[in-house]
């Protein structure tokens, strides 16, 4: 399904027709459970968690600009996290959603946090999975943008295919390379159906350190919110351990013998761990 958000197309994965399913969510206490991909994911990342979630949400997974099957315009402005806030935020009214879950990983947590800053009467239960609130000094968010923007140029002048090899092969993802070939596979076909432009605009408009730091707004969400890590990530299980001492009603579960993308790595762990939190009162 596609809505026209300020000039775009947002693509979005309904699992099921939306409107009829929110007519009959106070009945079955299922509620919207809106879902954000990773940088170079898309909507098809949330796929296989489509048959066991569909007992306790109304799953609507996005494709974030420049990315998937929404639009990768030009103007950097689209790419602003505050902005893809206020898009999803107008994507929520066009789709009749009042109140939603809201589950991000990576960059799609970066952005979840951004719109439960923004729009906290909008979230009931936030799930953060490898998630960072932002980089939290000007200094830090300098280098990191330099850093973002030289890749960005290297995908724009040597093409996608050549920036997947290398992003493959980061250490962050170092823990994928024992998953099954056919796994790995699928990761890659979807990192390769980006567009270069997409890729190159979403990491210099909404990498880390183009985005504002929300550390000290996280003490003021009151919304319950779940934070996942993997063991092997030690870089943001850190993170999620101080992200944890600021919330109000805040819950980290760090799954072991995982990485970066426990969604990828321990599917059914994180598929458990994410309905029992959505499920419980």
């Amino acid at each position: 399904m596609y809505f026209d958000i300020r000039g775009l197309n947002y693509h979005a994965e309904l699992w099921e027709p939306l409107h009829a399913s929110l007519d009959e969510k106070h009945e079955s206490e299922r509620h919207p459970l809106i879902m954000l991909h990773g940088f170079t994911g898309s909507s098809s990342s949330w796929k296989g968690f489509e048959e066991n979630w569909k007992a306790h949400s109304v799953g609507v997974a996005i494709d974030i600009v420049g990315h998937g099957r929404t639009d990768s315009p030009d103007d950097l402005m689209r790419y602003d996290i505050e902005s893809a806030a206020e898009d999803l935020n107008l994507l929520l009214d066009q789709a009749g959603i009042e109140k939603t879950d809201l589950l991000g990983y990576s960059m799609g947590g970066r952005l979840a946090i951004t719109f439960a800053v923004k729009y906290p009467k909008k979230v009931r239960k936030l799930i953060l999975e490898s998630t960072s609130p932002g980089l939290e000094t000007e200094k830090e968010r300098k280098a990191r943008r330099i850093s973002d923007e030289n890749l960005a140029q290297q995908i724009l002048l040597n093409g996608v295919e050549e920036f997947v090899e290398y992003w493959e092969n980061i250490p962050l993802f170092e823990s994928q390379k024992g998953l099954p070939k056919n796994v790995r596979m699928q990761i890659r076909a979807e990192r390769l159906a980006h567009s270069a432009k997409g890729l190159a605009n979403s990491l210099k408009g909404m990498g880390t350190g183009a985005q504002a730091s929300w550390w000290d707004e996280l003490s003021g969400l009151d919304m319950p919110v779940l934070l996942i890590t993997g063991s092997l990530d030690e870089k943001f299980c850190r993170i999620g351990k101080k992200m944890l001492d600021k919330l109000k009603d805040g819950y980290h579960i760090i799954v072991d013998h995982a990485g970066h993308a426990i969604h990828v790595e321990k599917p059914e762990k994180f598929g458990t761990i994410v309905s029992g939190f959505l499920t419980s009162k």
